[in-house]
């Protein structure tokens, strides 16, 4: 286990219920950790540059950058600029997935039921897509502006025939991940049950949100040089941080 990068108190702390959403701006130097209360949660996020809101997370060159198709400690969130937003410094699941998408209205209604506010309450079915539309307009950005997510706490793999495979109960009770930020980074994020879950029953779980001061921002981004092809955006990041 490599030795935590964040001493002191925590920053700030929030718990975020099953169903929940929320947005902030993960400034530069610092740790998110997220960490999976009771076993099974799925976090669906976005990232952009906190300062210029175009410029976003690109699933496809951080996969294809780093050649991979999981997301574990050492992987860095590749912009569309080639710049680096952030990257994951610790981590005890070993695999999140960057493949399952969120779903929408409709798609939640076919997969759960009916589910609506007016029986339910505030124990109506949400879905992904409306939840992270809700955050994103508080950032003046609309449905056009909605990005690929990154599914923490969830292992999907792809066999041979491009078929998809979702691994149950592979996040255990107090799983976590942490993202150190590399620039002022816009984070939006929902708390729903991935896509891919086989479960007809409507159950989103909670996690926990901690941020922090890194001690030391060159040993974080040390352990994000896991890869020869991240020093390029590495560079790009501090030109542009400059």
């Amino acid at each position: 286990m490599q030795p935590t990068l964040h001493t002191g108190p925590a920053l700030r702390e929030e718990h975020l219920p099953g169903g929940g959403h929320y947005s902030f701006i993960l400034r530069r130097g610092q740790i998110l950790r997220m960490t999976d209360i009771e076993g099974g949660a799925n976090v669906s996020m976005m990232m952009l540059n906190a300062h210029e809101k175009s410029e976003r997370l690109n699933l496809p060159d951080t996969l294809k950058g780093q050649h991979t198709a999981r997301l574990t400690t050492g992987h860095c969130f590749y912009s569309d600029m080639g710049r680096v937003l952030a990257g994951i410094v610790a981590d005890s699941c070993g695999w999140h997935d960057p493949f399952g998408g969120v779903l929408n209205a409709q798609e939640t209604r076919e997969k759960y039921g009916e589910g609506r506010y007016q029986e339910q309450r505030n124990h109506f079915y949400r879905n992904g897509t409306d939840n992270l539309l809700v955050e994103m307009g508080k950032w003046d950005m609309r449905l056009e502006d909605l990005l690929m997510v990154i599914n923490f706490f969830s292992k999907v793999t792809v066999d041979d025939s491009g078929n998809f495979a979702f691994y149950h109960g592979h996040s255990g009770p107090g799983s976590y991940v942490e993202l150190f930020a590399m620039m002022d980074t816009l984070i939006v994020l929902t708390a729903l049950p991935h896509p891919l879950d086989p479960a007809t029953q409507y159950a989103p779980l909670p996690v926990h949100l901690s941020w922090y001061q890194a001690d030391d921002e060159q040993a974080a981004i040390q352990r994000l040089h896991s890869r020869p092809e991240n020093q390029r955006a590495f560079a790009n990041t501090a030109l542009w941080a400059r």
